[in-house]
């Protein structure tokens, strides 16, 4: 099923106007309309200025398109993200917000053409400023989720608002690579060494050209060049999703936990959460009751902690689940990717750890199920870095507990007091 792409999304756009009303001085002599000093737009306070008077006007449009709650929380916070120093970045930081974008997003009528919050996401991600287009990112996780249990769902509903946004991010990504594709050199492993080079060439005129090609190093895509798409066609679903996603990943150390959490979540949820397979691996550990208790101990910490998220936030709604999907490979790759960082980043929360554990080994079940070379390699790897990480994190914790018993305390010196006759 194809769904064409409007140049704007509806007649009232945001985009449609603000390309006819803003405008940009190009040269340095522009004056003021009084007549005034001209304006330096070199100059960085100006720049500064400018980027933060742009931030605070997306974020009091954004407060006019949420739903009004009736103790007016919603409100007073976003105005008081408006009103900080850093507008954009106070917006990527807040829970509030996020959670209550969330809840507008996840509504059954979102997603549709004429979607304010669709049109908001959108003109928001086209603007320069880097910290807004941050906050667009971190609803990719669940705008996609939204996205792939609805198209594949049996209930037809309109999807362009959502498709929008994917073909934004799909754009910037082509227009940055240029026609050209992504290519990773692969070691020759005939070699002693990862960094081996033989010192002396083969002196062999007849075997200089078998030479040369063995010498050659090998060159993989990892990625084939873009093509230029103004619709999200059936055939085209997969690329576009995996460009979406794949444009989070080069983004994720500026992620909020609570948008990596979401996506572990709900990469769980597109490989299947039923299956006995996701425990088999443990076996070879000897304690496959043990692994098993540890995982399904990890999911109800994970769902404890993103519950009193957004109870604190003032959003007890449940999170919108994920469905059981049909994972190509052009979406699996960056996912695994993304699970990779949440699971081995050394700056990432313990419950993004932990969930990010939890869509591993599920993965890893569904990619067996399915007998995908690649993703069993890639998620099987993962796994393995996992468990040798927890580890040697418990050894070292042990470690230091006993060195702390057997070190013994120094005895305080008595204090002296003086006191004056």
């Amino acid at each position: 099923m194809d769904f064409q792409l409007n140049s704007q999304i509806s007649g009232d756009s945001p985009s449609s106007s603000a390309s006819s009303t803003i405008q940009t001085p190009s040269t340095s002599n522009h004056h003021h309309q009084n007549g005034g000093a001209p304006i330096n737009n070199n100059d960085p306070m100006h720049s500064w200025w400018e980027s933060i008077s742009k931030a605070r006007s997306r974020i009091h449009l954004l407060s006019s398109l949420l739903p009004s709650s009736d103790d007016s929380t919603t409100d007073a916070s976003l105005s008081a993200l408006a009103d900080s120093d850093r507008p954009a970045r106070s917006l990527l930081l807040s829970p509030g917000a996020y959670f209550s974008i969330s809840s507008s997003l996840s509504s059954p009528s979102s997603g549709a053409g004429d979607d304010p919050l669709c049109n908001w996401l959108y003109d928001t991600f086209l603007s320069s400023d880097t910290d807004l287009r941050l906050v667009v990112l971190s609803f990719i996780p669940l705008l996609s989720s939204i996205y792939l249990s609805r198209i594949h769902s049996s209930i037809s509903t309109s999807l362009s608002g959502f498709e929008a946004v994917l073909l934004a991010l799909y754009g910037a990504e082509t227009k940055s690579r240029g026609g050209k594709p992504i290519l990773i050199s692969i070691p020759d492993l005939s070699q002693p060494s990862l960094y081996h080079s033989p010192r002396n060439p083969t002196s062999v005129k007849s075997n200089s050209r078998s030479s040369n090609a063995q010498n050659r190093p090998l060159v993989g895509v990892l990625s084939p060049p873009l093509e230029h798409e103004i619709a999200v066609k059936s055939t085209k679903r997969a690329c576009i999703v995996g460009v979406a996603l794949d444009c989070y990943y080069k983004q994720i150390s500026h992620m909020p936990s609570w948008s990596k959490l979401d996506f572990c979540k709900f990469a769980a949820d597109w490989a299947g959460q039923d299956c006995p397979c996701v425990s088999e691996f443990d076996e070879t550990d000897g304690n496959s009751e043990n692994s098993v208790e540890i995982s399904n101990g990890d999911l109800e910490r994970v769902s404890e902690a993103m519950e009193n998220l957004r109870i604190e936030n003032g959003y007890d709604e449940l999170r919108p689940k994920g469905a059981r999907i049909p994972l190509p490979w052009e979406i699996l790759q960056p996912v695994i990717r993304i699970l990779g960082h949440c699971l081995l980043g050394p700056l990432n929360a313990e419950d993004v750890k932990d969930a990010a554990s939890v869509a591993v080994k599920r993965m890893y079940a569904r990619a067996s199920h399915e007998l995908n070379p690649q993703a069993i390699l890639a998620t099987r790897s993962l796994i393995q870095l996992d468990r040798k990480g927890r580890q040697t994190a418990k050894i070292a914790a042990a470690a230091t507990v006993m060195s702390n018993v057997n070190t013994p305390s120094k005895a305080k010196k008595p204090e002296i007091l003086l006191v004056s006759k």
